[in-house]
């Protein structure tokens, strides 16, 4: 199933930029659909702390749509011929939002002390790392250990958010009071945050790119249904509905009222991947029999094309086809309820009086209604064979701690790519990033020196030939173990009112700054 108008972003922004000059002003109304546990997204990168967080803070880079490399706080960039050296020159006349200066200091704080210590993600990416210099107030220097071909791809700003040394150096990051009211360097401020109502961010007066943001100010509306949010979408209380605001199956209808376009751009840098996590230090998970059974279990067919309408196609492994290290061909789990149940009884689980084998909790992830059928269409399939899943509701806080405290035995995640395997896959698969507290570390429990290895020695080849080489024999192996169900790449359309101009221009699209976007009235 497509979209009835589905839109080139890029050749949309320019088409309409030929045909007018931005206006400043307005106020664009979006949706924070979950409400976002909060808003320091150095702590905190789940998805909803994403969208709000991108407009405060920044990274040092952006990508664009076809996933090229462009400036953000560094201005231009140098890599050594060894490959070992990456030097930083900053924009000029940054200010953070409480009217501080922004440096180089800021920079190394960040890399070498900040995000190591609280950002799973940066973690895995600053080991590669043997020392972060300032030289000056705008510049920086970097030195790897050894060449890291993904290097330049890890500074998105919820990868590596730049953080204010001056209010976070010698404190408890974690417990900083200026975690409820977040300052960063981006296109607009933290005003205020009525929680269960919206969220509101204001625009920065001192913001570096002269003559941005266009904007006066973004609500973040906390809407609760789905329902609801369709009608406020068609009414024009808001303007914007991202994948998963609204019922799939009501994209079509409100993409064809007359004042509304869509687009997919916007997800290249993320490419998500739903999946099925097990916890694997807990039996019967820890039985590839097991994981296997829950796989063959699950009709990815019907969850791409009745619960996602078509705005999925199944998973098979760990890598979007998107990428250039895509495995094809691999032995994904068939439907086959059969087999189910022949691996259970292999197991020794075989049904009590009331037809159940054994109970295992399932967390459920409370994203959106889509991912709530999800679950019900999981259980349903898993109680068919004997699997009877106790289910554990909670908001998206609870669901991110009980996943980082490891409080699980199976749930239904998305994983973020972040355009190379190195920076957003490896870091669920690797023994290095079992760190208890982050729903975005190895929080399934897998430990296998083989993968460590391979994934390894993936990341630090120079040889693409070589790394398609190492990515395969990884992707192989996850699947043959079955460490993970893997269920659909999902293909988030955007719905917006045709009078918001230059909404999705990167690869994260509705992430991003939004200092582009403006309202034509």
């Amino acid at each position: 199933m497509k979209l009835l108008k589905i839109v080139a972003a890029l050749a949309l922004t320019a088409q309409i930029a030929n045909a007018a000059e931005p206006t400043e002003g307005g106020t664009l109304r979006l949706i924070a659909q979950p409400e976002p546990p909060m808003l320091m997204l150095g702590l905190n990168q789940q998805g909803p702390t994403q969208f709000v967080a991108g407009k405060i803070y920044e990274g040092l880079l952006r990508y664009g749509t076809d996933m090229s490399v462009l400036p953000g706080l560094a201005q231009s960039w140098t890599v050594s011929e060894d490959g070992l050296v990456y030097t930083f020159e900053l924009q000029n006349d940054v200010v953070w939002h409480d009217g501080e200066p922004f440096s180089s200091k800021d920079v190394v704080f960040s890399l070498s002390k900040f995000l190591p210590e609280v950002h799973p993600r940066a973690r895995g990416v600053m080991g590669h790392v043997k020392d972060i210099t300032a030289k000056g107030a705008n510049t920086v220097s970097i030195e790897l250990n050894a060449p890291f071909p993904a290097f330049l791809q890890s500074f998105e700003v919820s990868s590596a958010p730049i953080v204010p040394a001056h209010i976070y150096e010698g404190t408890d990051y974690r417990s900083n009071a200026a975690n409820e009211t977040p300052i960063g360097t981006g296109p607009f401020k933290f005003d205020e945050w009525q929680r269960g109502s919206f969220i509101r961010l204001v625009k920065n007066d001192q913001y570096w790119q002269d003559g941005k943001p266009y904007l006066d100010e973004i609500v973040f509306n906390v809407v609760p249904d789905a329902a609801s949010r369709a009608v406020a979408f068609e009414t024009g209380k808001v303007d914007v509905l991202r994948g998963g605001d609204v019922e799939y199956f009501d994209v079509q209808r409100l993409a064809a009222l007359p004042d509304a376009e869509t687009t997919n751009a916007g997800w290249e840098f993320l490419s998500p991947i739903t999946w099925i996590q097990f916890n694997l230090r807990n039996e019967p998970m820890n039985d590839v029999r097991f994981r296997k059974a829950v796989w063959h279990a699950i009709d990815r067919e019907f969850i791409a094309n009745a619960i996602w309408m078509g705005f999925a196609d199944p998973a098979d492994g760990p890598l979007p086809a998107s990428s250039p290290f895509y495995k094809e061909n691999l032995p994904a789990a068939d439907y086959n309820p059969d087999k189910s149940r022949a691996l259970l009884d292999e197991m020794g689980l075989t049904p009590d009086e009331n037809g159940v084998r054994t109970t295992v909790r399932y967390l459920s992830l409370p994203y959106s209604e889509t991912y709530i059928r999800m679950g019900e269409y999981i259980r349903q399939q898993l109680r068919e064979i004997g699997i009877e899943l106790e289910v554990t509701q909670t908001d998206v806080g609870g669901w991110a701690q009980s996943l980082g405290q490891w409080d699980y035995d199976m749930t239904v995640n998305l994983l973020y790519q972040y355009g190379d395997p190195a920076l957003g896959v490896e870091r669920a698969y690797v023994s290095s990033n079992l760190v208890k507290g982050s729903p975005s570390a190895n929080v399934s429990g897998l430990d296998n020196p083989k993968i460590d290895k391979v994934l390894s020695e993936a990341g630090t080849a120079t040889s693409t030939d070589e790394r398609m080489k190492l990515y395969a024999e990884f992707q192989q192996t996850v699947v043959d173990e079955a460490y993970f169900g893997y269920l659909v790449r999902v293909n988030f359309p955007t719905v917006y009112k045709t009078k918001v101009r230059n909404l999705v221009g990167s690869a994260i699209g509705l992430n991003d700054t939004m200092a582009d976007v403006w309202i034509a009235e």
